[in-house]
């Protein structure tokens, strides 16, 4: 970074304030200021819902003698696990860097009390990893709908409400009964826990690690457990009925995929391993990258409204169809080698508070 900065900055300075004055709280504060100008422009809003949002790790390298450095089977080498929060509008929201034998489903509900900025999603999309029945329990008290891309659909169990309860073309797909007084008998401390993270007294990803460990003695889980079966049983016959919503999974976990890619070639030091031995600066890092990664996102988005103002001044034909189908994952244009030159005296053009459209064809 000093090579390229022309000398205006020392590596001391850098590594100084990198150090004593960049936190992970802080970083996410910055990060809450981009999302929030982002969620202003208006090309976002053509490109997804505001109340979606999907979830999944990345697997980034790791030197074998850290800490949080282990050995991932699926990506057969050593390394942890971003865990990202994507928006369906393509800006990432939040991210852990967690080690890879964790189960991610943990971690899928802390955006609630993590993400502070303006795109508040009550809709999260992931994959297997990132669901199991209490999560879907917990999300359900929430007023989260987990809706996963799930796999292996035949080793799934469908719940009847009770045993009499049949049906005349499904019936084959229940195997099992729901077990309600289960349910009734701990509302009360399911509700209390869903009160403690509500007022932020405990993150989510805290009370479910702690309920797996003793999930064969603890009651509390059980009904999660419980109360999971139920509203997991719904969401598969939805997805059974309704082919579009399993088109709208598949979207948004495909743009969170192109979002690790993205991020990754925003990333490339150190040949994308991340060099550091201690958790608080790994995961520093990734919310570093982050920022880098949301801060391109947005300029490409101011550029892109640009590109669009000007064909219309040219009398071109502007569908809303076509910018629908745009993304700003867009890096032809970038140039992540060469010199960087930070001149104080000029200041970029003034970002305006919204960045509209003009009138555009319907599709």
């Amino acid at each position: 970074m000093v090579r390229h900065l022309r000398g205006q900055v020392s590596a001391h300075q850098l590594a100084t304030a990198n150090h004593r004055h960049v936190t992970v709280d802080r970083l996410d504060w910055a990060l809450r200021d981009v999302i929030n100008r982002y969620a202003t422009c208006a090309l976002p809003q053509l490109w997804g819902k505001a109340n979606v949002a999907a979830a999944d790790g990345t697997q980034y390298p790791l030197y074998a003698n850290t800490l949080q450095s282990e050995y991932h089977i699926r990506y057969g080498d050593y390394g942890g696990i971003a865990y990202r929060h994507l928006s369906a509008m393509y800006i990432a929201l939040f991210s852990h860097f967690i080690v890879c034998g964790v189960w991610e489903a943990v971690y899928i509900l802390d955006l609630l009390n993590k993400n502070t900025s303006a795109i508040q999603p009550d809709t999260i999309h992931a994959d297997t990893q990132g669901q199991n029945l209490p999560v879907f329990g917990m999300a359900h008290l929430l007023g989260i709908k987990l809706m996963p891309r799930i796999r292996n659909w035949k080793d799934l169990i469908f719940y009847r409400p009770s045993k009499g309860t049949k049906y005349a073309h499904i019936d084959s797909l229940f195997t099992d009964v729901i077990d309600w007084p289960l349910i009734e008998t701990h509302w009360p401390d399911l509700m209390q826990v869903i009160l403690s993270i509500k007022a932020g007294k405990v993150l989510p990803s805290t009370l479910l690690r702690k309920l797996t460990n003793y999930s064969r003695k603890n009651r509390l889980y059980q009904a999660f457990r419980e109360l999971g079966r139920v509203v997991r049983t719904e969401f598969l016959l939805r997805c059974l009925a309704d082919p579009e919503m399993r088109d709208g999974i598949t979207a948004v976990m495909n743009k969170l995929e192109s979002y690790h890619g993205f991020a990754k070639w925003t990333s490339f030091g150190h040949d994308g391993v991340l060099p550091d031995k201690h958790a608080h600066d790994q995961e520093k890092r990734i919310k570093y990258t982050d920022l880098v990664a949301n801060a391109v996102i947005l300029q490409n988005t101011v550029d892109l409204t640009q590109a669009v103002w000007e064909l219309v001044a040219e009398g071109h034909e502007v569908k809303a169809a076509d910018l629908a189908a745009l993304s700003p994952y867009w890096t032809s244009h970038i140039k992540r080698f060469g010199e960087y030159i930070l001149n104080w005296e000029e200041l970029p053009p003034i970002l305006a508070e919204e960045l509209p459209l003009p009138a555009l064809t319907s599709p």
